[in-house]
């Protein structure tokens, strides 16, 4: 009988301190996270100092409890998975080193694993993955899509030529004055009120599937100077809501586009941005109209975590990649396949 296999899961490229353990890539066992959003709602966005120190304080007691939740010991575990980038440098070497201590400690194997990559296996938490599929990536620095021909196989054909999407979520967020993460209250926002403003849409060359959110970014921007300069009122919800079917608008024609394009058996969707609802309301009946399977990971898989880590660590561990003690942050990491 094949012996169950498991994985332990360590996040820290950002604000969130997470540890996780999954059996065979596909069961979470545990899923502990540690998030510094309202130490960092002070200051309307991430100081990476400050993480810094909350990783140092928290790291220890997320992976105690990881553990303890999936009633397992390090000896039970096969190998640690750990985000090796992209991210903050300081925040990735607080889960790096910890992870670099606990499987020397243990003398477990290490695995360095791509942020996004684990974006995308956050999806083999809730089905299997059929090939070829399509990721749609969007998160506050990562506008993206990803065709995978097979596990660890990933080709970009297409990727944010300036803001990322949730970057332009946090400066209009920003500029509308609203609470800390802006992301979720311009979904709130837009939810009850109506697009009634014409904001542009930045398609770029008619074969291309990279996206722009610059432009959009500082239209809304202008908008509103423009209104305040004559002392005309201002509706957030009608700017956010106008902001935002932009954004779901390019977002989920360039998906389909590609889609087709490509002929894919499945189409999913990963990142923080991808728990907006109408981004998961249009690509969901998108798809539904062209009869090709669509998934997105629920809320809590979508915005950063360790599950998704040890996922892709899982099926990194199967093909083989192995890290070494000498693993330091790489803030800068391009997402290449592991399977060739």
């Amino acid at each position: 009988m094949k012996k169950d296999q498991y994985i332990l899961g360590i996040e820290t490229s950002c604000d969130e301190t997470a540890a996780s353990v999954v059996k065979n890539g596909t069961e979470i066992v545990s899923n502990v996270v540690a998030s510094q959003i309202e130490s960092q709602k002070r200051f309307g966005g991430v100081v990476p100092e400050i993480a810094s120190r909350h990783h140092v304080e928290q790291i220890t007691i997320v992976i105690e409890e990881a553990l303890k939740q999936a009633e397992l010991q390090p000896n039970d575990l096969d190998a640690v998975a750990v985000t090796e980038g992209p991210g903050l440098v300081g925040a990735l070497l607080i889960g790096i080193n910890a992870a670099k201590a606990f499987a020397f400690a243990h003398q477990l194997p290490l695995v360095g694993v791509h942020h996004i990559a684990g974006h995308i296996y956050a999806n083999q938490l809730m089905q299997q993955m059929e090939f070829p599929l399509l990721a749609l990536i969007v998160s506050g620095g990562h506008t993206e899509l990803v065709l995978m021909k097979e596990h660890g196989s990933f080709e970009l054909i297409g990727e944010t030529r300036d803001d990322a999407a949730g970057e332009a979520y946090d400066k209009v967020a920003r500029v509308l004055n609203l609470p800390y993460p802006g992301g979720p209250e311009i979904d709130r926002l837009a939810a009850e009120s109506e697009a009634t403003i014409d904001f542009p849409r930045a398609w770029l060359e008619a074969d291309s599937y990279d996206f722009s959110f610059s432009g959009l970014k500082s239209a809304v921007i202008n908008y509103k100077h423009n209104r305040e300069q004559k002392n005309e009122y201002i509706d957030a919800g009608e700017v956010a809501a106008s902001f935002q079917e932009s954004v779901v608008d390019v977002l989920t024609t360039k998906t389909r586009k590609a889609a087709k394009e490509f002929d894919v058996k499945q189409v999913i969707a990963a990142g923080g941005v991808a728990a907006n609802k109408q981004l998961r309301n249009s690509l969901t009946a998108s798809f539904n109209e062209l009869n090709i399977p669509f998934y997105v990971p629920p809320i809590a898989l979508c915005t950063d975590n360790a599950a998704m880590i040890a996922a892709a660590g899982s099926s990194m561990f199967t093909y083989g990649v192995r890290g070494s003690l000498d693993m330091n942050g790489r803030p800068g990491m391009e997402l290449k396949s592991w399977n060739k």
